[in-house]
């Protein structure tokens, strides 16, 4: 955890850099503990979490979501099946493409790693206030929407 007195003041203009790495960084600990207990590691958690809201997509899909390269996903998702955390099916339109979906053991560690998101952002939220939760949402859809 970081003093929250050694974070830039709103007059830095640097400051949202920092404020996006510490924040970030709060925002992955514990689900990076998590993954580390089975030797995964953040790339994992992304998958597991867009096999998840996601289920039955072709592997190019995740991709475009992830914005990886192949080689990039080839690894860990070969991992994940590997573990018996991820299925991968053909698709019945097409049978050169290939579908994932969580196993339900895929499912169980997927909704653990994201139950300590919601959480911590559902704690943040509620001593913000609504209108912060608002604004801060805004914030991050305009960045989203930026990415190349």
């Amino acid at each position: 955890m970081v003093d929250v007195n050694l974070l830039p003041g709103d007059d830095d203009p640097f400051a949202p850099i920092e404020l996006i790495f510490y924040a970030f960084r709060a925002f992955t600990a514990k689900p990076d503990a998590i993954l580390a207990e089975r030797g995964l590691a953040r790339l994992h958690h992304r998958i597991l979490y867009f096999v998840a809201r996601h289920p039955g997509r072709r592997v190019s899909d995740l991709l475009a979501i992830l914005g990886v390269s192949k080689q990039a996903l080839h690894g860990p998702l070969k991992q994940l099946v590997a573990m018996g955390l991820v299925e991968v099916s053909p698709d019945p339109g097409d049978g050169r493409a290939r579908c994932l979906s969580l196993s339900s053991e895929g499912a169980e560690l997927e909704a653990r790693l994201s139950q300590t998101q919601r959480e911590l952002l559902e704690r943040v939220f509620a001593e913000q206030g609504e209108a912060a939760e608002l604004a801060w949402r805004k914030v991050m859809r305009g960045l989203a929407g930026s990415a190349p």
